[in-house]
């Protein structure tokens, strides 16, 4: 690519969209179209230089011919309603709408007739949730998702997506490229209103707890589920390297680092300087039992993979969400 070739970002005013953008200007890309639902004051990050275009519902299609105006080289989908666990579970029509998003996106990267690469940002939610049923789970490869038994809504239109990617390469030569993400966080992040991942709401819950003195903290389910988790530059990092690599297949981009729920809990406070009674609500939204990514494949096909250690990722991003929670409660604007 040159430097100065369009590149068009759907949910780029999201977390990691938003992420990505930053990352590319900061390699001295220079026509960046950043494009997201939210108006502009809700974006999580908002980079001097770039094209950002706001309240643009790309589940309509004709918004999606729109932005791929200009003779785009590059299309970045990472637009989709989700969240956490708590958001995914009780709304499952409004994720899987999302599949008309991605569907659109195709069509106008196809037809815009210049799009070098297509990058589609798809969920472990894909695999069958019937592997995942012990906290010992193990690490999940990408042919484990077929037969296919997706997380109910979210996960099922992950894969369906998908599909579409792989048969748009097949029957029209548009180069697309798909990562499988394990629960990405990081500074910039969602980290209160119930889209946000665990690492983000445990934080939270942490400082809430120190702060007013009540030694306690809530956690869904009973602590032992297990999970990976990524940091966000290691995400942008996989992003940039498997758009630009010859992968056709799916594959998994996430921490090959298993962890507990209550592990995590012990981090933070390990961070916070606290100890706290743990209060565990069993029946609210917790997901499959395990979960965990098997980095085979990417280290064949990239010789690399996601490797920054759990404590110091969340060593940085502990202090970025203190700082966003007591700033919110001196009454300024924060992201949420």
């Amino acid at each position: 690519m040159q430097k100065d070739d369009l590149i068009v970002i759907a949910g780029g005013g999201g977390f990691i969209g938003g992420a990505l953008a930053r990352y590319f200007k900061d390699r001295g890309f220079t026509n960046l179209r950043a494009v997201d639902i939210k108006p502009v004051d809700r974006w999580y990050q908002t980079i001097e230089g770039v094209d950002n275009v706001p309240n643009c519902d790309l589940r309509l299609r004709e918004n999606c011919y729109r932005i791929c105006e200009g003779r785009p080289a590059e299309v970045y989908n990472l637009a989709a309603d989700m969240g956490g666990m708590g958001f995914i579970e009780l709304n499952k029509a409004a994720c899987m709408i999302s599949v008309l998003i991605n569907t659109h996106m195709l069509l106008a990267a196809k037809d815009a007739g210049t799009v070098e690469r297509y990058f589609y940002s798809s969920s472990a939610c894909a695999y069958n949730t019937r592997m995942q049923q012990d906290p010992d789970v193990t690490a999940l490869k990408e042919e484990d998702a077929y037969p296919a038994m997706a997380e109910d809504g979210y996960g099922w239109e992950k894969l369906f997506s998908e599909r579409m990617c792989r048969h748009f390469r097949e029957d029209f030569g548009l180069e697309t490229r798909v990562a499988r993400f394990h629960n990405v966080y990081g500074p910039n992040g969602t980290w209160d209103g119930g889209r946000e991942k665990a690492p983000a709401a445990i934080s939270r819950k942490v400082i809430q707890a120190k702060d007013t003195g009540s030694g306690e903290i809530e956690i869904w389910g009973d602590g032992e589920q297990t999970r990976s988790f990524m940091y966000i530059d290691d995400c942008l990092n996989g992003i940039d390297r498997i758009t630009h690599s010859e992968i056709l297949e799916p594959i998994n981009l996430g921490s090959a680092e298993l962890v507990t729920i209550n592990r995590l809990v012990d981090i933070v406070e390990q961070l916070a300087g606290v100890k706290l009674k743990r209060n565990y609500k069993l029946d609210a939204p917790k997901g499959v039992r395990g979960r965990n990514s098997d980095n085979t494949k990417i280290r064949q096909y990239l010789g690399w993979e996601p490797d920054l250690p759990r404590f110091k990722a969340m060593k940085r991003t502990y202090p970025w969400i203190e700082e966003q929670y007591f700033a919110r409660k001196a009454g300024k604007v924060t992201v949420t």
